[in-house]
């Protein structure tokens, strides 16, 4: 088996740490010496030796610097000699760009993919790992051999479920229709109803709520959301429970990003009393607020790779 060396960009650094301080001891931390220039070129080097050695990368996709710079620091171990290289993203940018609506929009979800996929091969392979992705077909997105990996955090979910319940019987329910099998197969592991909200989209930005799938009344309602980006779908599912008579809305979602001042418009909305979120993302590490509660998903990570079988 190689040894396992881990770098991670500079947004994800936390994520890197808390891998190696529950890993064993044969994962070695990787140094890479960072730096910016005042005309805003960065330039990076890999102190670490990675010469045939397994190299597992933490980066996300979430701006365009952090892509790059995990583009860069990728293809740097590579040069240096990687054995095999596993890119892990926890949070894939641009996953609501999968496909092309109107004539002429670009479908970042796949450029993405594709610039990592323009990465040269490594002895063993190189991987992309990402998690509770927003579509699954971005995996068909990569090409020249790199192998795509989903992982589901549907243990992560069924223990925050469980978590917020606190012993009494609850609804889980999901934001729209399109996640609505997602939402039912937890709940059927879960041995509680499922329901969902039904749309109907009156303009390009806005859409009413006409119906709702299961009955509420008095129960309290638990959201999965994969990504909370500004909260507004997550406000007007929440609203539509509470007014078809559920007596509580706790919320969990595996990328809380919260843009725009997401998370105080959904706290100051009054309609939700508990978020529950994981790590996938830095900006969740950012809010200080005793109504949302961090997850890490270092052990789904670890979990994966101690899973692997390595031939002889």
């Amino acid at each position: 088996m190689p040894q396992k060396i881990i770098f991670a960009t500079q947004r994800y650094q936390y994520l890197k740490d808390r891998i190696l301080s529950i890993s064993v001891p044969s994962w070695e931390n990787g140094v890479i010496e960072i730096r910016d220039f005042p005309d805003g070129e960065h330039y990076h080097r890999i102190r670490s030796n990675v010469s045939n050695k397994e190299v597992v990368l933490i980066g996300g996709t979430i701006d365009d610097k952090e892509t790059l710079e995990l583009f860069d620091i990728a293809h740097g171990c590579i040069q240096n000699g990687a054995l095999a290289l596993s890119i892990v993203i926890p949070f894939f940018g641009y996953s609501t760009m999968e496909r092309a609506v109107k004539y002429g929009e670009i479908v970042k979800a796949k450029t993405r993919a594709l610039l990592f996929s323009s990465l040269p091969g490594t002895a063993s392979g190189n991987k992309v790992i990402m998690i509770d992705l927003h579509v699954d077909g971005i995996t068909y997105y990569f090409e020249s051999g790199i192998r795509p990996v989903h992982l589901y955090g549907k243990t992560f979910v069924k223990e925050a479920a469980l978590e917020l319940a606190k012993g009494k019987p609850f609804v889980l329910a999901s934001t729209d229709a399109g996640r609505a099998k997602w939402v039912e197969s937890l709940a059927n592991d879960l041995h509680v109803p499922a329901a969902f909200v039904f749309k109907r989209r009156l303009s390009g930005e806005e859409t009413a709520i006409t119906a709702i799938s299961a009955d509420v009344q008095d129960k309290q309602v638990i959201i999965y959301d994969d990504m909370i980006r500004t909260g507004g779908s997550l406000l007007h599912a929440a609203a539509a429970y509470l007014q078809a008579g559920a007596s509580e809305i706790a919320v969990i979602t595996t990328h809380g990003i919260f843009a725009g001042n997401g998370f105080n418009k959904i706290k100051d909305s009054g309609l939700i009393t508990k978020i529950i979120c994981t790590d996938t993302h830095p900006a969740a590490l950012t809010i200080q607020d005793d109504m949302l509660v961090v997850k890490s998903v270092d052990k789904l990570i670890l979990d994966y790779f101690d899973t692997l079988q390595y031939p002889k």
